[in-house]
């Protein structure tokens, strides 16, 4: 079991920046694929961008490559993502989720575990 909670959201102009943290807690000495989704009003969900803990390759979804970046330095801190550049497009809640790496490619079908989400609003 793992337990997850965002949090950073908030409202920035447009050009502007902004951390969203997930803290993790429960088993959380395992290897996971970790991954930020986001899902605007009238839209579906889409990956943002994910990782596999302790290994550190990355994927990006395209909307956001160049602008935002993935992160986490080991088990016991959060899960980041850096976005600079924000665009109104980027408008969303942002969810946190994370499944157990069992090797290859991380899926989207497996997350399992999911945060409560948390607001970012780009203004223009």
């Amino acid at each position: 079991q793992v337990q997850l909670v965002e949090s950073g959201g908030g409202s920035v102009q447009a050009g502007g920046s902004l951390r969203l943290s997930c803290a993790s807690s429960g088993n959380i000495y395992r290897t996971y694929c970790m991954a930020w989704f986001r899902q605007a009003p009238g839209k579906e969900r889409e990956v943002v961008a994910d990782m596999v803990t302790g290994v550190g390759a990355a994927t990006y979804g395209d909307s956001v490559k160049g602008r935002f970046t993935i992160s986490k330095d080991n088990a016991e801190t959060p899960l980041y993502l850096q976005m600079n550049g924000l665009q109104a497009e980027d408008t969303a809640m942002y969810y946190c989720a994370a499944h157990v790496y069992y090797g290859g490619v991380c899926r989207e079908s497996q997350y399992f575990y999911w945060g409560q989400g948390t607001q970012v609003t780009v203004s223009s």
